[in-house]
């Protein structure tokens, strides 16, 4: 078939598609393209579920969806990071589980990396910035040298998938063939791209248009990679190796516990579909989600929408009753994520109303309205919880777990290059300290050094056994173990 053959064929079945469900003014000036043009927008018009499309803007676009309102809500209940006595045991056979899965190939990574590093002043995939102390490996480096170390220690293969977006695809994919995989064996390495959603109208629900060749899209929400892991083949790619769990990450943590042999053990030694790591939150408003049973199911209430009232109370003992706070490390069983997908994608999805820049279909003009204008619609991955028949929380550290990388540098700015470089050093230090290791640290304990420890060498305290360290660490100096 000639590429003119091939390009009618396209555009009938487009056509047909959106005629029927009104949505046909996105082929208005097809005619009109050249072949590259064409084949940019036939490419994002098929890229998309038009039949969620037609149901979404009945539901959520030309008419507000209903919020539903538990009824009960109460704290969720968690393993703690250090067991209690009568968990003791429990801790250490669900370690001995997590390692065997582990060691049997049963568990995969899966980490979602669809962002650029535009806000920390990076102009490429936020997996790409340099992150560690001293270094400076990347982000994507931190999770390929813990999955190799993983490797090595359990004599096993660890496949490693990662979701991108349709903005960074390419590049990301151009670095690890570049890199070598970053010492991973290509084929244990699948990269895919998140699904779009084209931003509608909020009057008539007529999706909108950026230019005579390309939708107004946005992505479907981190929710959305739940679906990406069916729709791209990823889940079919882990049946077929005889993996059962999946680790899920996001992007940004370097101190993240990639594959945790006793997070994993709990979350299958109880049964569980998906589980969750939760932090103690700083305060009552830290703009975390919070883990809660609503109407008896497993939730997670974002900052904004938790009731003041139940944010500020606190336990007999003075404590934040609702203390633990959502950071976005999850295990799920692949059936689960099977389940979500088969008969639609059960996610639900939520309603943001927003500035959305777009032509004018009569001038062909961009206009950049100054008052909402668009609807747009995602996903989120915590919504899953409630659709699991058991789930988890256990509590990790935020100083052993959690030193994200959102925010640029700045005047106490959280979240930071410095401030995760910092804690970095931090946990190297600990770790350190607990061999015997001399520290130097000011009256106030801070760490004056800067200390970092290649994953390749530890992703835990206990591999640093019978490894070389210096007796002390001078005021000052730069080591990297």
């Amino acid at each position: 078939m000639d590429q003119a053959s091939r390009f009618e064929e396209r555009f009938a079945a487009a056509l047909s598609k959106l005629e029927a469900i009104g949505q046909a003014h996105v082929l208005t000036f097809y005619n009109s393209l050249d072949p590259s043009s064409k084949s940019r927008l036939l490419d994002q018009i098929e890229k998309i579920d038009w039949d969620e499309v037609a149901r979404l803007r009945d539901t959520h676009v030309l008419k507000d969806p209903e919020l539903k309102i538990a009824e009960s809500i109460e704290p969720a209940p968690y393993y703690p990071y250090v067991p209690t006595e009568d968990l003791k045991g429990k801790y250490a056979e669900a370690k001995e589980l997590g390692e065997k899965l582990i060691g049997e190939g049963r568990v995969a990574a899966f980490c979602v990396a669809g962002g650029q590093g535009t806000r920390l002043g990076f102009s490429g995939p936020k997996g790409m910035y340099p992150a560690t102390p001293i270094r400076e490996r990347s982000l994507f480096e931190c999770f390929a040298d813990y999955i190799r170390n993983v490797q090595k220690k359990y004599g096993c293969r660890v496949p490693f998938y990662v979701m991108t977006s349709p903005l960074n695809h390419a590049e990301t994919v151009n670095y690890f063939k570049s890199n070598d995989y970053l010492g991973l064996d290509e084929k244990d390495v699948m990269l895919f791209p998140q699904a779009m959603m084209p931003a509608m109208d909020c009057q008539t629900g007529k999706v909108l248009m950026a230019s005579v060749d390309s939708l107004a899209l946005s992505p479907n929400g981190h929710g959305g990679s739940l679906k990406a892991l069916y729709t791209s083949g990823a889940i079919q790619d882990m049946r077929e190796r005889g993996v059962q769990q999946i680790s899920y990450v996001q992007v940004d943590n370097p101190l993240v516990r990639l594959i945790d042999p006793l997070f994993v053990g709990l979350h299958a030694m109880d049964g569980a579909e998906m589980s969750s790591k939760m932090l103690e939150k700083r305060d009552a408003f830290e703009r975390v989600g919070n883990f809660c049973l609503s109407d008896g199911r497993m939730s997670v209430i974002e900052y904004s929408d938790m009731p003041e009232e139940l944010a500020v109370e606190k336990t007999d003992q003075g404590e934040l009753k609702y203390c633990g706070g959502s950071i976005a490390i999850h295990m799920m069983s692949v059936g689960f994520v099977e389940k979500l997908n088969k008969g639609g994608f059960m996610l639900p999805f939520h309603r943001a109303d927003k500035k959305v820049p777009y032509m004018d279909m009569e001038s062909k003009l961009p206009v950049s309205p100054r008052e909402p204008n668009g609807v747009k619609l995602e996903t989120f991955v915590f919504d899953a919880l409630p659709l699991c028949n058991v789930s988890i929380v256990y509590e990790t550290l935020r100083e052993d777990e959690f030193a994200p990388i959102k925010n640029a540098d700045g005047p106490g700015v959280l979240d930071s290059p410095a401030t995760s470089k910092q804690m970095q050093t931090n946990r190297a230090a600990k770790w350190l300290e607990q061999y015997g290791v001399k520290v130097p640290r000011d009256s106030n304990e801070n760490v004056e050094a800067v200390i970092e420890i290649s994953q390749l060498t530890a992703v835990c305290a206990e591999d640093l056994e019978g490894h070389p360290m210096p007796k002390e660490i001078a005021r000052g100096a730069e080591i990297v173990i």
